[in-house]
């Protein structure tokens, strides 16, 4: 959950390693995006998508 405004009447319950964890997995999911194969999912069976995205994701925390 994002932090909520501060002017807002009914202030809700904000949790910032949630928040911190979310942050982790939409960036992981962005640079998937950037993989053309991947986002358009060329590999059409589950175990070959699978696959593709274990690579991609060893090579970008490799790269970064």
């Amino acid at each position: 959950m994002i932090s909520p405004m501060p002017n807002r009447r009914a202030i809700l319950a904000f949790d910032p390693v949630a928040y911190r964890k979310r942050n982790l997995i939409e960036r992981a999911f962005c640079s998937l995006k950037d993989w053309c194969a991947i986002a358009t999912r060329y590999g059409k069976t589950a175990r070959k998508f699978l696959a593709g995205i274990c690579l991609v994701l060893v090579v970008t925390s490799w790269i970064s």
